[in-house]
């Protein structure tokens, strides 16, 4: 177990920063990406998205809402949903971040610039939102089910100690400090929120500044849901996750985003507190959900209705929602419980939803997103207006903004800590968890300090090349993960090469600085059968090529030919074009181009499908040589 934390934790650029488990994150200023893909997406979203959010903000009158409440002349003509507050929050995390990550002062000044819209907001007891409280508004927490009042706040929360550990204090985490106390004063004894969140945001504040009864609260909360509090409504009670205490539930369920930003906080919580029964039950939950609930991305809800969770195996690809925010949830989660428990698993699962989820949501210009995220694009969606706001989250092409704009805000601020999911420390281990051009620097427990560079081109290319820069004289554990797809990869290092098997490759030894260790992964294209159990694509295969999903878009297929036309050969295995690109052979001889699917759409409206219809039944051999997935 690593070293508990206390006092307050400042500039230390984690997102999450437990009292204890099996790892410790690594800090920005420890994790340097140097180029590759995700310094792509992280330069758009620097460059391009974050002046986005704000400007459509500023447009639909989201951030004037904290004016007119300054100003006292708020009333009923407030613009934007109740959680509208939520993204001005998350947009402000999202610049505290990329700030910390790259000392950009125009990141800085939107931090201080929307700070000094929302303080005056604040009312003399700590209570801050825009839509609840005051003239011509309905009463504080008068709609606990829907109102959102303490989702808001939790972000608000979270957008501090992002703050708090790159910066360090100033007025925002003056204002988190008084929202958190008046949640404490008001919700010490009764009181849930319908949409879990304030509970993650508690738990991260209270250890960042040293401040346990906001931890207790979080706690408080926690064991508060599940007991039939809040008020019913026709989805059911499993909406809200307040149908069974999280420590009795099986599997995750209802809305997606509720269900996994609650279990965030309950790790967090359970982790605080030493509660292995409280992290193991979520545990149970994770096991159960990616092997049963979740989709060949890593996206999570199937279901459009209530934007939640199906029953096992119901998993259709042309209605699955995978909203953009569960995996952004869904990646809180895994990492929470990879740190707490150390399991390669986890980390496999952030490594697909990265790719997959979260890389698929925005515009290669950062200025459009997917809200939903479909497997099977049946009809062209229409080309989107960039000057409107889309009413709607079901899209074929993504749009600039929504009426429901969580999304982006939600994205914006995963890009920004990409980093902080990288890699992982113990004892006197570094682990590499996720790959890309990088310097990561740490010290270990006994003081030693270890500095490596890290060289690949992944995903484009499996080999990973690292390079000791600096390293104690003892022995220490340099562990790589090596992805539960990656089947033949090979180690070299000391002069010799080595087979090694998912997991984690590890080399354990006094490190040289100088020398070079070397992991190659294999990133042949390959097919992947769904389990049999998944009736909506029994009779099908998907195509993968190292962490990436392929599809299958209108716009390549032959002339004359139609997405139902369909029908691979899996007898014939595909093959690798030039960048991301594959094909596939159909029945008939052609060939057809697969592309990333975090690609798809960005040449227009397209019908697309990631599920191909295959031309014979799924033999015994293709069950032992590839293992079910979902």
């Amino acid at each position: 177990m690593t070293a508990p934390t206390t006092g307050v934790d400042r500039a230390s650029g984690r997102p999450v920063v437990p009292v204890r488990g099996a790892q410790r994150p690594l800090g920005q200023a420890e994790v340097r990406v140097t180029g590759g893909f995700w310094a792509g997406l992280q330069a758009t979203n620097a460059c391009a998205t974050l002046e986005h959010c704000e400007s459509w903000m500023e447009r639909l009158g989201w951030l004037a809402n904290f004016d007119r409440v300054a100003a006292g002349t708020s009333g009923s003509d407030r613009p934007g949903w109740s959680f509208s507050d939520s993204e001005v929050y998350k947009l402000i995390e999202a610049a505290a971040w990329e700030f910390g990550r790259t000392g950009d002062a125009a990141a800085d000044a939107m931090v201080r610039r929307l700070t000094a819209r929302i303080a005056p907001a604040q009312d003399a007891d700590g209570y801050l939102n825009t839509c609840y409280g005051h003239r011509g508004r309905p009463p504080r927490y008068s709609d606990l089910e829907t109102g959102h009042e303490l989702y808001n706040t939790g972000h608000l929360l979270q957008a501090a100690v992002a703050r708090l550990r790159t910066t360090g204090p100033d007025e925002l985490v003056d204002v988190a400090r008084r929202a958190a106390d008046h949640v404490c004063a008001t919700f010490g004894t009764a009181g849930l929120c319908g949409h879990p969140e304030i509970e993650v945001g508690l738990a991260e504040l209270g250890r960042a500044l040293g401040v346990p009864r906001y931890v207790e609260q979080a706690r408080l909360f926690l064991d508060r849901r599940g007991h039939g509090t809040l008020r019913d409504i026709p989805l059911g009670r499993a909406y809200f996750q307040d149908d069974v205490p999280v420590r009795e539930a099986t599997a995750f369920r209802g809305h997606a985003v509720r269900a996994l930003y609650l279990s965030a906080a309950a790790v967090d919580v359970g982790v605080e507190f030493g509660d292995d029964a409280l992290v193991g039950a979520v545990a149970r939950q994770w096991d159960h959900t990616v092997e049963r609930r979740t989709y060949l991305t890593g996206g999570m809800g199937s279901r459009h209705q209530d934007e939640g969770f199906g029953e096992d195996w119901e998993l259709p690809a042309d209605r699955a929602y995978c909203e953009s925010c569960a995996g952004v949830a869904s990646i809180m989660v895994s990492w929470r419980l990879y740190l707490a428990i150390g399991d390669v698993k986890y980390a496999d699962l952030i490594e697909r939803t990265f790719y997959n989820v979260v890389a698929t949501s925005p515009r290669s210009d950062g200025r459009a997103f997917f809200y939903a995220n479909p497997l099977h694009q049946r009809t062209p969606g229409g080309v989107s207006d960039d000057d409107a706001v889309s009413p709607r989250a079901e899209s074929g092409t993504r749009a600039a903004w929504f009426d429901v704009s969580c999304c982006p805000t939600n994205v914006a601020r995963t890009l920004a800590s990409w980093q902080a999911y990288a890699a992982s420390a113990g004892p006197r281990e570094l682990t590499l968890l996720q790959y890309a051009p990088a310097r990561v620097t740490t010290t270990l427990d006994d003081g030693g300090a270890l500095a490596i560079d890290v060289d690949t081109a992944y995903p484009a290319d499996g080999t990973v090349t690292i390079r000791v820069a600096e390293a104690p004289a003892h022995a220490v554990a340099l562990r790589l993960r090596v992805p539960s797809w990656a089947g033949g990869a090979v180690l070299s290092e000391g002069g010799r090469t080595r087979a090694v098997t998912p997991g984690f490759a590890v080399v354990d030894r006094p490190l040289v600085p100088g020398e070079e260790i070397r992991l190659v992964l294999p990133t042949t294209p390959r097919f992947t059968w769904p389990d049999r159990r998944i009736d909506a694509v029994r009779g099908c295969v998907a195509v993968e090529r190292g962490p990436l999903v392929l599809c299958a878009e209108s716009v390549d297929l032959p002339a004359g030919t139609t997405m139902d036309d369909l029908e691979i050969d899996p007898s014939v295995p595909p093959a690798q074009l030039a960048g991301h690109r594959v094909t596939v052979r159909t029945t008939d001889g052609t060939d057809v181009v697969l592309v990333p699917y975090h690609q798809w759409a960005e040449r227009g409206p397209t019908t697309m499908r990631i599920w191909l219809p295959a031309g014979r039944p799924i033999g015994p051999s293709d069950r032992d040589s590839v293992p079910p997935v979902s």
